[in-house]
């Protein structure tokens, strides 16, 4: 039996959900109508503000006071959840549905033991031991090691990747048909993200459940879903099986977000990338025509004047727009030919070093407990950072990859000052740095400046963006009051937005625009070195591609160096010139971008690369899963630090021996006992990308 013949699990049909907002109903869902099956999983895509959130937290029932289901239904097995009382609810969401949210620990109470928080989701029927049990087989069922540990601990003592499976287990504790996963994945690195999204298809697979997974990951949806869903401004604007939304979109919204994903291989040398232009309409918007056509490049005026109908192209596809079938026909293309860059010159000679790490080394001690402290035993050690050489060259960005707790933030925190580093030395332009921020004077924090992962928490919500802007121009660049004023609106200008941003707070602008601000910032110094830490990890792929550009167009005008940190292989690829990978506090492979996607790699490199997941499902991809968490910076292993994960372990070499450096002629080089050339013979293509074609846009 198909999925398409399976029994549905839930059916929504014409719901429409609206939040009351200043006196004014708007509306964040319009007739949307869906329906998911026993064993299907269906993913939900579109930009923030899109509507995902709104309609997954509506079938959960879990919509704020504001916000309320204006029309249309849910139907669970054939029951309608919105004519349920609360008591009613209360047994659904115990039995039938669970949600899996996109933070771990939030939805963990921190003073409670894994153990008793799994009792709690249990039928209360259950003896003591029966409940014991029935954890441990739970933590099993989701790859715990040691289930009777983890069940004795609390949340704080676990990784995010490990938190995230007790949430899966939880979710999992009464068999539910239903499971709404909002970006469960998001805020992991990418080896623990590939654990858990086999852990969900293995799942899915043995349990029959339907599943309805919210992210704006492309390559994630691709990987895991049947069908995909694609919300735009609330609205479903296309509806189908994942083969076929790939191999021929047939929405240009659909088209602009796999146009914005940066494939595995690209380099900006070669092309820039395709972001969507504009961004989604406020909810409090009057468009009486397509919801998409402000931002559209085949728009017409029916566009402009007609909502388009919801049609079926082919049974089991819908799609919302006027030009469908000249674009099923091929007779209207949609996919836009990526702009193609000049190719650099092979030869250039190398450029100055801006910055060069030398055996940098960052170790702190960890609290001892009082039993420690009566006993007088010394404090252990924290290896965070262990032994680090690296250069960052003028007008380039070196890429910084690995996975949590590989060292990555550490060591760019060293570098900026925010953590003191133990030993070696961190050389801007020749000149040696303190290591304590507040030791070095104006010049030399002009010259360093850091983008943080988060711009909420980096942007003073009281102050506005000129503001923001202005004290850096004044403070490290000297400039008077007006001369910053001025100043701010041109950096604005730079990254991309109008003048009268100057006026707006933080709270007033999208996460792009934020980040965007973020960037300005940065750059108002005029700094020689940039530090990018997990800068674009949280953003819309279109509003990613946005800024990936735009830091593009800036190196090139600017000359400015850049250290690129993300546990996103694909982004680190297309941005980087070079890329270190960092494992335990070491850089286990150093070299040109291009090489690191093709053998031979160091066995780690390999099994970052395998987990990516790529946007093609006609991909083929070799799965190489670590086992176990990345081990304990206070008790690192003999010999090479991966072998105890390492999938090409030699012996008692790997784990008594550390291994050498090896170098190819173009300075690729690989810290490991297996010679490159057996590396690169035992190492079939990690993955192989099937290449669709990009043609032209025309109208």
């Amino acid at each position: 039996m198909s999925d398409l013949d399976a029994r549905p699990v839930i059916e929504i049909t014409g719901l429409t959900v609206a939040y009351w907002q200043e006196k004014a109903h708007l509306q964040a869902v319009r007739d949307v109508s869906l329906r998911i099956g026993q064993g299907q999983s269906y993913g939900l895509v579109g930009e923030s503000g899109s509507g995902k959130t709104t309609l997954a937290m509506a079938i959960m029932g879990y919509l704020n006071e504001d916000g309320e289901v204006v029309s249309g239904s849910i139907l669970l097995n054939g029951r309608d959840l919105l004519g349920m009382n609360e008591q009613e609810m209360r047994e659904v969401w115990r039995t039938q549905v669970k949600l899996v949210p996109q933070n771990p620990l939030s939805a963990l109470n921190p003073s409670l033991r894994i153990g008793d928080q799994l009792a709690e989701s249990l039928d209360q029927g259950l003896s003591r031991q029966q409940q014991q049990a029935r954890i441990l087989e739970l933590l099993e069922m989701v790859k715990m090691a040691d289930p009777a540990r983890i069940a004795a601990s609390y949340p704080h003592q676990l990784s995010g990747g490990m938190q995230q499976r007790i949430i899966i287990a939880l979710a999992l504790s009464q068999n539910p048909e239903l499971l709404v996963l909002d970006e469960p994945t998001t805020n992991l690195d990418v080896t623990t993200e590939a654990v858990v999204l086999d852990l969900f298809a293995d799942l899915i697979r043995e349990r029959n459940t339907a599943v309805l997974y919210v992210s704006h990951n492309l390559g994630v949806i691709t990987n895991i879903c049947d069908r995909i869903a694609v919300l735009y401004a609330g609205e479903l604007v296309e509806d189908a099986s994942v083969a076929d939304l790939y191999q021929l979109p047939l929405h240009p919204y659909t088209q602009g977000l796999l146009d914005s994903v940066p494939r595995i291989g690209q380099n900006k040398r070669q092309i820039d990338l395709l972001p969507i232009p504009g961004q989604i309409p406020p909810l409090n918007a009057q468009l009486p025509g397509c919801v998409f056509a402000p931002r559209c490049a085949i728009a017409t005026d029916i566009c402009h004047s007609q909502r388009p109908p919801k049609e079926e192209p082919t049974p089991h596809r819908s799609v919302r727009c006027h030009r469908w079938p000249e674009i099923a026909d091929g007779s209207l293309i949609i996919s836009a030919e990526p702009k193609t860059l000049q190719p650099e010159e092979t030869t250039e000679p190398a450029a100055e070093t801006i910055l060069n790490t030398v055996q940098v080394k960052s170790y702190f001690n960890v609290q001892r407990s009082l039993s420690e402290l009566l006993r007088r035993k010394s404090p252990k050690q924290v290896k965070a950072v262990d032994g680090v050489d690296l250069q960052v060259r003028r007008g380039k960005t070196l890429g910084l990859v690995g996975e949590s707790g590989s060292g990555k933030s550490t060591l760019a925190r060293c570098i900026i000052g925010l953590v003191e580093r133990t030993q070696g030395e961190v050389v801007l332009l020749e000149m040696p740095l303190a290591p304590d921020l507040s030791d070095r004077d104006l010049k030399t924090l002009s010259r360093l400046q850091m983008v943080f992962q988060n711009p909420e928490d980096a942007l003073n919500p009281y102050r506005t963006v000129g503001q923001t802007l202005s004290r850096p121009l004044m403070r490290l660049g000297g400039y008077g009051k007006k001369e910053a004023d001025e100043a701010a609106v041109r950096l604005l200008q730079v990254v991309k937005l109008s003048a009268d941003y100057v006026d707006r707070l933080p709270g007033q602008l999208s996460g792009g625009e934020k980040q965007r601000v973020a960037i300005a910032r940065a750059f108002a110094a005029q700094p020689d070195l940039l530090i990018f830490d997990e800068s674009v990890s949280a953003l819309d792929v279109s509003v990613q591609a946005s800024v990936l550009n735009l830091l593009n167009e800036l190196q090139r005008q600017q000359q400015s160096s850049y250290l690129f940190i993300s546990h996103d292989l694909a982004v680190v690829g297309y941005l980087a010139d070079e890329v270190a990978v960092m494992y335990l506090g070491k850089v286990v492979e150093f070299g040109p971008s291009q090489d690191i996607f093709n053998p031979p790699y160091h066995p780690y490199t390999e099994a970052l690369l395998s987990a990516i997941p790529i946007l093609d499902p006609a991909a083929t991809q070799e799965h190489i899963r670590l086992e176990g968490d990345i081990p304990s910076p206070i008790d690192t292993p003999t010999g090479c630090a991966f072998h105890t994960r390492c999938h090409r372990i030699l012996g008692e070499i790997c784990r008594q021996t550390e291994p050498p450096w090896q170098e190819e002629a173009d300075g690729h080089r690989i810290r490991c006992h297996i010679s490159l050339v057996e590396l690169q013979s035992m190492q079939a293509k990690t993955f192989s990308l099937s290449a669709r074609p990009q043609t032209p846009k025309t109208g």
